[in-house]
């Protein structure tokens, strides 16, 4: 600072900086949009409302007996199901990929496709329930669950009444 410079006279001169805010151009306006973090929030949200709608389909499986098939809304062809039955007598056949079997409930039976081999306590005359799709007439089963205690018997008493009883064909 020179002598002849008053302490009122800094910052006045042509040549001193101007600090003050400056309105940005529309170049620099359009560039601050965060079209980036707005994509990647699109993309966020549908894949999530993509796994919530698989998610909800999924756990929608119509309950059905046998005798309920066609009779019942909810218990139609075509749908993801599951049927609950009793395993028939002398229906149960392997072959190389696939089980073969009939399950009867209220005087209807259905014949099942079952891929795979049921495994654990799976046979004759137990009540399971199988999961899948009927189609044409015959149930393609990719699950199934099979009866282990008596407590289904005591929760369930009206699901399964007169069922158990097969006469000398099955004896639970």
């Amino acid at each position: 600072m020179s002598e002849s410079d008053s302490p009122d006279d800094i910052g006045t001169s042509p040549d001193s900086l101007d600090l003050s805010p400056r309105e940005p151009s529309a170049r620099q306006r359009r560039q601050r949009r965060p079209w980036l973090a707005m994509i990647v929030l699109l993309l966020v949200v549908a894949a999530g409302g993509l796994v919530l709608t698989k998610f909800l389909t999924s756990a929608i499986d119509y309950y059905c007996n046998v005798d309920e098939i066609g009779a019942k809304e909810g218990c139609e062809a075509g749908r993801r199901l599951r049927i609950q039955g009793i395993v028939d007598v002398g229906s149960v056949t392997d072959n190389a990929t696939a089980t073969e079997f009939s399950i009867s409930f209220g005087g209807v039976s259905l014949p099942v496709v079952y891929e795979g081999e049921p495994g654990g306590i799976f046979k004759e005359c137990i009540p399971v329930v199988v999961h899948g799709i009927l189609r044409d007439g015959v149930f393609n089963g990719d699950r199934i669950e099979v009866k282990h205690s008596n407590e289904y018997e005591a929760d369930n008493p009206d699901r399964i009444a007169g069922e158990t009883d097969k006469g000398s064909e099955c004896s639970l």
